[in-house]
């Protein structure tokens, strides 16, 4: 009997992007079964590949340029978000201050001011609410520079404004907020990928910092750091999701009472994913690796949950998880990452060959 197989996964960052992985699943799958409906529906998290997911999932909504924006290491960047025809903005963190924009790691200093200059055009064209995309960042500033570029004033004992990154959180003696620009009167909504706290063994320096480039010195560092703001800014650094890209989370949680919500659900009920599912045999889903942080608030352990882990196939270009759910390693089918890499499209459309031999 043919099969209807829903294909949802997230992009595989620096590779492709979840549209062209989800082409390339389907065109394996139907390679060895062509009579099985096939859905495609591309997803993100809140990390990179958001924008694409929402303007795919919402007729008529608009890519806007912000022009160019500090990037995450300083240099000039492109800045875009997507305005939507109800009036909410949708900030992808990711585009405008992730980490693949960095020349060089540099976890202490870091910023994430172009992701608030985006959000300040956003706002000044009008935009009645917003919806910010956290993930993939490349800081762990707790959102301190997207803040000071909206008008947060995060000043030391001499009075003057601490440098942008991480490191600087330690020197913040005080807070003024008078010309923080408001919230839209629609509020802000942040689409987080993890559910860490802001600190501590679990928190946004100790799980991520490393791979922004951190040492376990920095980790610490950094640890106090967000540990120091979250003392003179307020708010709720225990709340899950507060260390969501880089503490992003916290921090306009603490300075603009944005809430905090799971991206994996947001963008699957805004493209109709669990309708999707619920009348399909099979879900396929993937993500650039699989490990145990991707069942932890990530797309693939979501949609995990949501559908049944025997129902679910994973394709993933590592895979290090511990799951029920049937998995695949692109790097095992290519023998090495860098085979993988090197025709991520090719191997994708293999692993949707194994999948349709060993799941149909």
């Amino acid at each position: 009997m043919p099969f209807t197989v829903v294909i949802a996964p997230d992009s595989f960052k620096g590779s492709l992007s979840a549209r062209l992985v989800a082409d390339a699943i389907a065109e394996g799958w139907a390679s060895v079964r062509p009579d099985d409906a096939l859905v495609l529906m591309p997803q993100a998290d809140g990390g990179e590949g958001t924008l694409d997911a929402v303007e795919a999932a919402v007729p008529g909504a608009r890519r806007r340029s912000a022009g160019l924006v500090t990037g995450p290491d300083g240099r000039p960047t492109p800045g875009e978000w997507l305005a939507l025809p109800n009036g909410t903005a949708v900030v992808e963190l990711a585009q405008s201050s992730g980490l693949p924009l960095m020349s060089e790691l540099d976890p202490l200093g870091a910023t994430t001011r172009g992701l608030g200059e985006v959000i300040r055009a956003a706002l000044e064209d009008g935009a009645t609410s917003l919806v910010i995309g956290l993930g993939g960042s490349a800081s762990t500033d707790a959102a301190a520079g997207a803040l000071s570029a909206l008008g947060l004033l995060l000043l030391d004992e001499q009075g003057e404004p601490v440098p942008d990154g991480g490191r600087g959180l330690a020197e913040v003696l005080r807070v003024d907020r008078d010309d923080l620009v408001s919230a839209p009167v629609g509020g802000v909504t942040l689409l987080t990928d993890v559910t860490a706290p802001l600190t501590g063994p679990r928190g946004a320096a100790a799980v991520f910092g490393p791979q922004k480039g951190a040492s376990p010195e920095q980790v610490a560092q950094l640890d106090r750091a967000l540990a120091h703001l979250a003392r003179i800014l307020g708010g709720d650094p225990d709340a899950p999701g507060s260390g969501a890209a880089g503490g992003a989370g916290y921090g306009f949680s603490a300075a603009w009472g944005a809430r905090i919500e799971s991206g994996a659900d947001y963008l699957a009920e805004l493209s109709g994913l669990p309708s999707a599912i619920a009348g399909a045999d099979l879900v396929l889903t993937g993500e650039g690796r699989f490990d145990d942080q991707s069942l932890g608030g990530k797309l693939v352990g979501q949609l995990i949950a949501l559908a049944g882990a025997e129902r679910v196939g994973v394709i993933a270009g590592q895979v290090t998880a511990t799951s029920d759910a049937w998995s695949v390693s692109l790097t095992d089918l290519a023998g090495s990452p860098q085979a993988a890499m090197a025709d991520t499209a090719a191997w994708l459309r293999e692993a949707g060959r194994r999948a349709a031999t060993e799941l149909a």
